[in-house]
């Protein structure tokens, strides 16, 4: 289990790199292959394509995520954990994700029939979601008048309008420079007794 994850990891990872550095269209499967230290086997196991690549970047997201836990600063209250993660997932889209694609995958899923990833409820970003919202519940940090669930949904809906919103302004701002400002913001309203916002 942990091999197939390390070589699904490694394929996907290489190949947002590509897309990043070189552009989607002129990265070849080959050259994914190449980088990415796999097989063409390997990759064809996984993926019926390039194009299905674009629908991994949830997974690189998660896989940035399981890297976060352990360097989060336990002593931070749940609150100041959300927003960091928030932090830091917008720092990685800004140095590593290429606009273009961020794009065409949020279109992507506004019309896709099928599984929607970005959604997909077992992902690791919404049980460490959940994790942090119910230990702040529980801790007398964050209000207890919405239920976990709910307050995730909160979240990722704020996350992701901030995302689109960079998305259709042809990322002419800082996106974790906006996203500082505008969570706290955003998320106050979660927070017991909330600190008052500086800006």
């Amino acid at each position: 289990m942990r091999k197939t994850r390390n070589t699904k990891g490694r394929i996907v990872s290489a190949a947002w790199r590509l897309f990043y550095e070189q552009g989607y269209d002129n990265t070849t499967v080959d050259e994914i292959i190449l980088k990415s230290g796999t097989s063409k086997g390997s990759f064809y196991h996984y993926f019926e394509g390039k194009d299905a690549l674009l629908s991994s970047l949830s997974y690189l997201f998660d896989e940035k995520y399981e890297a976060l836990v352990s360097q989060m600063d336990e002593s931070m209250d749940s609150f100041d954990k959300l927003i960091y993660l928030n932090q830091e997932l917008f720092s990685m889209i800004e140095n590593s994700i290429s606009l273009d694609l961020l794009a065409r995958l949020y279109s992507s899923q506004l019309i896709t029939r099928g599984e929607k990833h970005l959604l997909d409820r077992s992902r690791f970003y919404y049980r460490l979601l959940r994790q942090i919202i119910l230990e702040g519940q529980q801790a007398g940090q964050l209000c207890d008048d919405l239920s976990v669930n709910e307050m995730v949904k909160m979240y990722a809906l704020c996350e992701r309008a901030l995302i689109y919103d960079w998305c259709i302004s042809g990322g002419e701002y800082s996106l974790r420079a906006y996203g500082k400002q505008m969570m706290p913001r955003f998320l106050t309203t979660i927070r017991k007794n909330p600190a008052p916002v500086i800006t």
